[in-house]
């Protein structure tokens, strides 16, 4: 008679944070329910360190260059194999951690994990607007996956196959409308240089003809405008990332130029 041997593989869950004082404990409990709970975290100056030691088995620091280093910095030094990556904005469901704990019960050829997430936008649950197929990778293994090397936007390049997981992530994407300004600037400062090397000249299209597409790929294609007011603003303000972007481009080559 054979026996089989059930496997549960140990997780860490990873979490970056920078100032995440109104995020860290409610994202933090989220991911109890793995065996560490590691914390990597960009020098905060408000309470977010504070609120976070009682909750994470370890607190690792380093200098903020963008997402994609910081993280790449972190995953190594995850005592465990498989790692659970989630932002401070971002919450794991009781559905989620029991889905991902079935799975590392006995792991098959999977090496990351495809995860939904259902975002939300002044105090509304987006399903439209562009945002009703978001996905990430967030459930891997560290010795076979790393993030690619851009300053925006930067997913997980897996070498392996890569699965689906059935429940979502909960996102709450913007705290307000000052909080989505505010970031879209930081982004469009990292995007530049992104950008930099694969865009030509800075013309019209750049700044005219590329912010309209948007707009209407978000409010009209992607059905943005049965979001409501929410839907149009998410719109226009994806429409008006664009046009940052290039003129932060374009103010980033002048600014090269003089020196």
């Amino acid at each position: 008679m054979k026996l089989y041997f059930c496997r549960v593989e140990k997780l860490t869950a990873l979490i970056p944070t920078g100032n995440e004082a109104h995020n860290i404990e409610a994202v933090l409990k989220s991911v109890a329910f793995a065996d560490e709970v590691l914390v990597v975290d960009s020098f905060s100056t408000d309470d977010t360190l504070k609120l976070a030691e009682p909750l994470a088995d370890r607190i690792i620091q380093r200098e903020y260059e963008h997402s994609a280093s910081q993280k790449n910095w972190a995953i190594p030094q995850a005592k465990h194999e498989w790692i659970l990556l989630v932002d401070a904005d971002e919450r794991v469901s009781e559905e989620l951690a029991k889905e991902i704990q079935e799975i590392l019960k006995n792991p098959g050829q999977e090496v990351a994990y495809w995860i939904y997430r259902d975002n939300h936008f002044m105090g509304k649950r987006l399903k439209y607007s562009g945002w009703q197929n978001d996905k990430v990778i967030r459930l891997f293994r560290k010795s076979k996956c790393r993030y690619e090397n851009k300053h925006v936007h930067a997913e997980v390049i897996a070498d392996g196959k890569v699965g689906f997981l059935k429940n979502h992530l909960d996102h709450n994407t913007y705290l307000s409308l000052d909080h989505y300004l505010n970031k879209i600037n930081r982004y469009a400062n990292l995007q530049a240089k992104d950008y930099d090397k694969k865009t030509g000249k800075i013309t019209a299209y750049h700044l005219v003809f590329k912010p309209f597409s948007r707009f209407l790929k978000h409010y009209i294609l992607q059905l943005g405008f049965l979001d409501g007011v929410p839907g149009f603003t998410v719109s226009t303000m994806q429409a008006f990332a664009v046009r940052t972007r290039y003129i932060k481009l374009w103010i980033l080559r002048m600014e090269r130029n003089k020196a």
